[in-house]
């Protein structure tokens, strides 16, 4: 019974696991997961060179942008975040497909062939004669013999490896993290509109001294960058449509917080509160 030869599938099989497996699909997703990650520091790099700055503790705060527009016939500025504005990259690798097609071929020939040959030749000559009464007679005999044998073998081996791979990545902008949506939230309720000289208002502009004591009025002020400014907020007397000296705490104590000054006028007249562009005239009666 004839032996199946097995080389070609042992050729085969060792030449698939020599196949570097690891490297042909740990390569692309390890180049993915830096690509995402070089993608996350660009993330970063934008918000801080954008619309971020340094702020004097050593922090950082972030960059407002300023608008003038028209409210109410008078002069306004919106400040807003700059990053409330800009689209901030957010670039995600979705998905990764990696297709590997490996083709082996291997075969194996064998051919044997034995040639025998044989050969065998006789003969024999025979001589007879007669002379004066003698007689003599002789014989030959020859033989040959002769036999050959031929062997020929033949044995060829061949295999040869081919692969391909083919890697497609799917990247686009990706949803924006929890944490700097609820940034861009906080960053949102901050947008405000003030009058481009500013805001002052107060609690009452005209009040009469309650039993011939004191009356109490709450100063605040708004800069015309949206900021509380309550130092900036100074008392004087008003005369003649002019302003005249400072206040003195025997004439006015005040009291400021983040916002503004609560002020104790102690005697009637007409006073005026200053800060920056903005004025406010207040009556103090008995």
């Amino acid at each position: 019974m004839a032996s199946i030869d097995t080389t070609p599938s042992q050729v085969a099989t060792n030449a698939l696991q020599s196949l570097p497996f690891g490297t042909l699909i740990g390569s692309p997703l390890t180049a993915c997961i830096d690509a995402q990650a070089k993608a996350a520091q660009s993330s970063w790099e934008f918000i801080r060179d954008v619309g971020l700055t340094d702020s004097e503790d050593g922090g950082k705060k972030a960059i407002y942008v300023s608008f003038e527009y028209r409210k109410d016939g008078r002069s306004a500025t919106l400040c807003l975040p700059l990053l409330t504005i800009v689209p901030i990259p957010y670039l995600a690798i979705r998905e990764i497909d990696i297709a590997f097609k490996a083709r082996i071929s291997a075969a194996a020939s064998t051919s044997k062939s034995v040639h025998k040959s044989f050969g065998f030749e006789a003969g024999m000559k025979a001589k007879a004669g007669v002379n004066y009464l003698i007689a003599s007679a002789s014989v030959e005999l020859s033989t040959s013999i002769s036999s050959k044998k031929d062997s020929t073998a033949t044995r060829d081996s061949k295999y040869s490896v081919e692969y391909t791979m083919d890697v497609n990545v799917k990247a686009g902008q990706d949803d924006m993290p929890a944490g700097m949506a609820k940034v861009l939230e906080v960053l949102s309720n901050s947008i405000d509109s003030t009058d481009t000289k500013g805001e002052m208002h107060a609690s009452d502009q005209v009040v009469s001294l309650a039993g011939g004591g004191s009356t109490y009025i709450y100063i605040s002020y708004k800069n015309s960058e949206g900021y509380y400014m309550p130092e900036d907020i100074k008392l004087y007397e008003y005369k003649d449509s002019k302003t005249g000296s400072a206040l003195t705490d025997k004439e006015c104590r005040t009291t400021a917080d983040d916002t503004g000054v609560l002020c104790e006028f102690k005697k009637e007249g007409f006073y005026c509160a200053k800060a920056g562009k903005k004025m406010l005239v207040i009556n103090v009666t008995k």
